[in-house]
């Protein structure tokens, strides 16, 4: 079960670094990410239905969220639609698309190829191949992140983020950046939900609700484990939040909790994590007061 978690917290981090490319280096959250999440994977699943191979069918589903992104970033920077409203309209909309993919509200990949099943010559232990999956997907995942993010449009992008205001009379085009890392971001998102569909063995049109919590939680908590950090030990962060995340689901559910509510539990983990940085500021300010009354 452990090893199970781990491995399910590999490919959750994806989500998770899709996610913090919006909330934490554009400073919004885009609500897109309960679309493009269960859209990556029914498209995923639906092409390797009809006799697609696992790896361009994972790709189809990137280019699917990426569309999903583009059209959120349009309806907020060209229509001047608030994010939040244009990222649920979309979402909404999501939906439909992956009922008119699907054509059911779950597709079974049961008898079918999985990207997984390549991993069977290696003649791993139970759920390892999981994790192996999961190991190679972040390895490529965070170089290209990394060296995309020092290259001058990485930089443009981050700057965006950090003082619009600045980055426009720098010359840079504000609206193509945020159109860009909501395409990046949802393309990311997207491959999440094509691997865990995959890993699953089923795609299913209510798979995104609540997933934001999920990917937020993998934020929240890395950055509440390491504080001030370099950029590239940010998004190692993240990876390691969501496996820590994962192991107290799983703590959950050996305490015998109904997993029926398991959502719930998800919130309450994720509002502790957000309470520490408060308590832990609360906490110094009362030791500080403490010692010069002292």
């Amino acid at each position: 079960m452990i090893v199970s978690s781990i491995g399910q917290g590999f490919l959750w981090s994806v989500l998770g670094l899709g996610i913090f490319m919006t909330f934490r280096i554009l400073n919004f959250p885009d609500m897109t990410t309960e679309g493009s999440f269960p859209l990556g994977g029914a498209v995923c699943v639906t092409a390797i239905v009809h006799g697609v191979s696992p790896f361009l069918a994972t790709l189809l589903g990137v280019i699917a969220g990426m569309c999903a992104g583009l059209v959120t970033g349009l309806l907020y920077t060209k229509g001047k639609i608030p994010v939040l409203l244009a990222g649920i309209l979309v979402m909404s909309a999501l939906n439909s698309v992956m009922l008119f993919v699907m054509q059911t509200p779950n597709l079974s990949l049961l008898n079918q190829p999985k990207i997984l099943d390549l991993l069977k010559v290696f003649q791993l232990p139970t759920n390892f191949d999981t994790v192996f999956l999961g190991l190679i997907v972040l390895i490529i995942l965070l170089t290209v992140l990394y060296y995309f993010f020092q290259t001058d449009l990485g930089q443009a992008y981050i700057a965006t983020g950090d003082n619009e205001s600045m980055a426009r009379s720098m010359g840079i085009r504000t609206d193509r950046m945020k159109i860009m890392g909501l395409v990046l971001s949802n393309g990311v998102i997207s491959l999440s939900g094509a691997l865990i569909a995959q890993n699953d063995g089923y795609a299913d049109v209510n798979k995104g609700t609540g997933v934001i919590v999920i990917g937020l939680a993998s934020i929240i908590i890395g950055e509440v484990l390491y504080g001030e950090v370099t950029f590239f030990e940010r998004l190692v962060a993240i990876v390691i939040g969501s496996v820590i995340y994962q192991l107290l689901i799983l703590l959950v559910i050996k305490l015998g909790f109904d997993t029926t509510y398991l959502k719930i539990f998800s919130a309450i983990i994720l509002s502790i994590c957000l309470l520490i940085p408060q308590l832990k500021s609360a906490l110094n300010l009362k030791t500080g007061l403490e010692k010069e009354e002292f």
